[in-house]
């Protein structure tokens, strides 16, 4: 090789893949592509200095955070950048900024379009006035999950540098890739008719899609709304009580079947389908730290049964079971790294599309980050107050419900794709979401 040619730092993995072939969806419809943030609203301007230093050092030891994504013939690859790039970059409010600046700057970075090979695989921003401050980390979702950027975010707040260094340690290889080599190939094969039958089962029940598809995608826009301690306490015990310890995902799935359900009973389509990630990752665990690591499911109920609320949650509990006992979670694997091998068109359609009537599958997008513990850690001697997710998505659906816990009190970021959604639309929406969430 030339030492003109660039060198390749880094492949993709299967779940690398998945997530791509959404960017190059989204990029289609005009849009910026997979572009995803999580956002800390901090009590002041942190330590400016101290701040860039860590995201220096945290560029030095991950320097594919600086790598370009290109394509070498049918396979992408993360290559190492000719020109240096700055990762940070601070956004101080003038005397004329309104009120909004520090959302106009937030939806201004989330919205901003760049060719795939030009864009930086992460970023940093931090917008200030004198009254607070926001940060953002902002990453496009083939370079790492939301589990990452958390870690990530967890890094950039540790101060001990011994702690630091147990980041990304032990050096793992893709977990989708890892968990596939325990298969034979017979029973790689197997798994993967599996989940196809799976699939083709979902596909029979048309689904529900809200957003206004006589528009043309114009621009990402969000809202947040944060439960007191009392109204999480009490959702987290109605989960308990419908779901179980275990499914709280499932009761805000269901919960948001049900809102949107509300919306407008007589909408067209036969079920609600929600598609969600779940983490290969063991918990706690500092490794790997970037890269995909995630395996695809899907929730759905029909519509027929969205009238009663027991019902839906005992067939979403039933669904959630069946997938474990016949290990679809995983059969899911199989199809992810053959779709690898697909033209990013290719693989767009088979995640989007359902077999037969070709159809959008999804009625929404779903992601419950947890509960995360960065609300105990200062950042660079200011206090995190809130936590805001932010993702681009395909239209249709058009619309992503992001949940997590942070103080011990639940977050939900409603992110919607203007015009197919209105701001009015979304403000009811939640209104029927936490009658759900509150219902005895």
């Amino acid at each position: 090789m030339s030492d003109l040619q660039p060198k390749i730092l880094q492949s993709l993995n299967p779940s690398d893949y998945f997530t791509l072939a959404m960017d190059e969806e989204i990029r289609q419809e005009n849009m910026p592509g997979s572009l995803c943030g999580f956002a800390l609203e901090l009590s002041k301007q942190p330590d400016l200095e101290a701040l860039q230093q860590r995201i220096n050092e945290f560029g030095l030891k991950f320097p594919l955070a600086y790598a370009s994504l290109q394509q070498k013939g049918k396979r992408f690859f993360w290559y190492e950048r000719a020109e240096s790039l700055n990762l940070f970059k601070h956004y101080a409010a003038t005397k004329n900024d309104t009120a909004d600046f520090h959302k106009k700057i937030l939806l201004d970075l989330i919205n901003e379009k760049h060719d795939r090979e030009a864009i930086l695989p992460i970023s940093f921003h931090l917008i200030s006035n004198e009254h607070k401050s926001v940060f953002l980390l902002r990453w496009i979702h083939p370079f790492c999950d939301a589990r990452s950027a958390d870690l990530i975010l967890k890094y950039l707040c540790t101060e001990s540098e011994e702690q630091r260094e147990k980041f990304d340690f032990p050096k793992l290889d893709s977990l989708v890739n890892l968990q596939l080599a325990k298969y034979k190939w017979w029973q790689k094969i197997g798994l993967f008719f599996k989940a196809k039958r799976y699939i083709t089962r979902l596909d029979t029940l048309p689904s529900v899609i809200h957003a206004d598809t006589q528009q043309t995608p114009e621009r990402l826009n969000y809202q947040t709304y944060n439960l007191t301690l009392e109204q999480t306490q009490r959702v987290n015990k109605l989960a308990r009580q419908q779901v179980g310890l275990t499914g709280t995902s499932l009761y805000y799935i269901g919960c948001f079947m049900r809102a949107l359900y509300r919306m407008n009973p007589e909408q067209a389509g036969e079920a609600y389908c929600a598609p969600y990630a779940f983490n290969l990752r063991k918990n706690k665990a500092l490794s790997p730290l970037l890269g995909n690591h995630v395996g695809a499911l899907f929730a759905q109920a029909p519509k027929s049964i969205l009238d009663n609320r027991e019902a839906l949650f005992q067939h979403l509990k039933q669904q959630h079971t069946q997938v474990i006992r016949e290990k679809l979670d995983y059969a899911f694997l199989p199809v992810m790294w053959a779709a690898s091998w697909l033209s990013l068109a290719k693989h767009g359609e088979q995640l989007r599309k359902a077999y037969g009537t070709g159809g959008e599958r999804s009625s929404f997008w779903f992601s419950d980050i947890g509960r995360t513990d960065i609300s105990e850690m200062s950042f660079f001697d200011s206090e995190i107050t809130d936590i805001l997710h932010l993702c681009q998505v395909t239209s249709p659906p058009a619309l992503a419900f992001l949940s997590c816990q942070f103080n011990q009190k639940l977050s939900f970021s409603y992110n919607f794709v203007e015009p197919l959604f209105e701001m009015q639309w979304i403000e009811k929406l939640h209104e029927l979401m936490l009658d759900e969430l509150l219902m005895e």
